[in-house]
């Protein structure tokens, strides 16, 4: 199903869609053709601050970043039919009436909200406030740090005109246009994944009014044309549409091809994230245990829900950096991959065990205080070793919640891979080992900008439907299948790995 203002292709059009991917420390554009083919990329970075009880993004630096490679993009495309946005979840961007940030934004790990979660969770229940919202709660999501920022800062509160996510902001900023797609807006915690709509029970229990809030919209829904000024300023031709596409995680399954339930996306980047579909909304107690989220998708009646960790690639990287620095050196002198260079070798578990909570604890626990843990290290353990421990730990901890999910009634048959991980050979089949799941690795490791480019081809009618964009656009490199002799003997290590948490948390505080 496309939106009502969906535009029609003419015979002859050259196309080029462009996809802008608003991440947590940089911002994205990519530009295809009509045949699936990346014509460019242009990225620019801006700063982010993590003190001890403050984690925010400079939201000035997004904006001037955006434009930047909004403008790089059409001084080498400047016939760009459409320009779908997506962006991370959870932050927000309080402002007056003129769209001026009234307060700096903050990140989900921002500490802060905790107390007003529980003041949710008091007046409506959890209960209550899952069923609404899709979501279990806690204070990652932004309709608790809103209230924060309106408890704490009654000048910000008297002033606020605007309440965006980092999407419809920018939305706005290119266009005027106050409009949010369901799946952004289900990271507040504040939207009704049934009525799609801003949930009037939960804005009146935070003490948030709900016209605050950009209109709820389907995903992929066209917001219009740039501003003259956003032309001047950037080049963008003033016949340009603007699209809100999605959270990202959703436009990253869209653009691996996965819209049923026998698949599910294995998201690969710095989080490790993977990503269900659903047929209808859970109602067993054992879901909502695991503390998934829920947000609509762009299959009408369909849902997704994540199941995430929020170190996957990070932690190798952190590994590499810490530890491997004369390997690093070595690699970039004779200019070979240091993820080649670590993977060499390995055949099988290792046998140690890693607790890949080196930031926190995402799905199933949702523990932001717990830790990292290495275990099982004696004098003969060499440095591969661990770094194999960690790619494990990683599988380990998805296999984990590729369990729960299951006792829900959750299951898939075969795992999409995207992300920058989804290069190494060794630990896609570590993870397919591991879940003993087949997993289909898909030539562009970034799914998100193909996903986003699809939905906004679609919305501007290049496309028909997204199955004719996924023959476009989506390409298989190859399929990585479970060995079922390594499978059994990385399970008798996961029945270890079970535990692991339950040991390790009372031990760090």
């Amino acid at each position: 199903m496309l939106p009502e203002n969906q535009t029609k292709r003419q015979e002859g059009d050259r196309v080029k869609i462009a996809g802008l991917d608003i991440g947590t420390t940089g911002c994205k554009i990519t530009v295809f053709d009509e045949k699936g083919q990346r014509l460019l990329k242009e990225y620019r970075d801006y700063p982010v601050s993590r003190k001890h009880h403050e984690h925010e993004i400079d939201i000035a630096g997004v904006r001037d970043s955006v434009l930047a490679v909004v403008k790089s993009m059409t001084e080498s495309c400047p016939d760009i039919g459409g320009i779908g946005v997506t962006s991370f979840g959870e932050t927000f961007v309080v402002t007056d009436e003129e769209g001026t940030p009234l307060f700096p934004s903050m990140l989900y790990t921002d500490p802060r909200g905790q107390k007003e979660c529980d003041i949710l969770k008091e007046k409506i229940g959890e209960e209550r406030l899952a069923e609404i919202s899709g979501l279990v709660p806690h204070e990652m999501y932004s309709i608790a740090k809103i209230m924060w920022v309106f408890r704490n800062r009654p000048d910000v509160c008297e002033k606020a005109a605007h309440i965006f996510l980092i999407e419809d902001y920018i939305v706005y900023l290119l266009t005027g246009v106050c409009q949010i797609d369901y799946s952004l807006a289900a990271r507040t915690m504040a939207f009704d994944i049934r009525a799609l709509d801003w949930s009037q029970e939960i804005l009146e229990a935070a003490g948030v009014r709900k016209e605050l809030f950009s209109k709820p919209v389907p995903t992929g829904t066209i917001a219009g044309e740039p501003l003259e000024e956003i032309c001047r300023q950037t080049g963008l031709s003033s016949q340009t549409k603007i699209v809100s596409v999605s959270h990202d995680q959703v436009a990253a399954a869209v653009g691996a091809g996965v819209f049923d339930e026998t698949k599910a996306v294995d998201g690969a980047g710095t989080v490790e994230c993977m990503t269900c579909v659903l047929s209808e909304i859970p109602k067993n107690p054992e879901f909502y245990k695991g503390k998934y989220a829920v947000t609509p998708y762009i299959v009408p009646g369909k849902y997704l829900c994540y199941a995430f960790s929020y170190t996957g690639g990070a932690l190798l990287q952190w590994f590499l950096e810490t530890f491997a620095g004369d390997e690093l050196k070595k690699t970039k002198e004779e200019n070979v991959s240091a993820y080649d260079v670590m993977e060499a070798g390995y055949s099988g578990p290792t046998g140690l065990l890693v607790l890949p909570h080196f930031a926190g604890a995402a799905t199933p626990y949702m523990d932001t205080g717990s830790k990292g843990a290495i275990l099982g290290l004696t004098m003969e353990t060499e440095k591969k070793e661990i770094y194999w421990a960690c790619m494990e730990g990683v599988a380990y901890e998805m296999r984990l919640n590729e369990e729960i999910l299951r006792s829900a009634g959750i299951s898939f048959s075969m795992l999409h891979a995207t992300g920058g991980g989804a290069s190494s050979e060794v630990w896609t089949q570590i993870k397919a080992d591991v879940l003993n799941v087949p997993i289909k690795v898909l030539e562009a490791k970034d799914a998100g900008t193909v996903g986003s480019a699809m939905i906004t081809g679609t919305a501007v009618g290049y496309f028909q439907d997204l199955k004719e964009a996924a023959k476009c656009m989506i390409r298989e490199k190859g399929i990585c299948y479970p060995d079922a002799g390594r499978h059994e003997a990385y399970e008798k290590i996961f029945q270890r790995y079970r535990h692991l948490y339950e040991a390790v948390r009372p031990l760090v505080g």
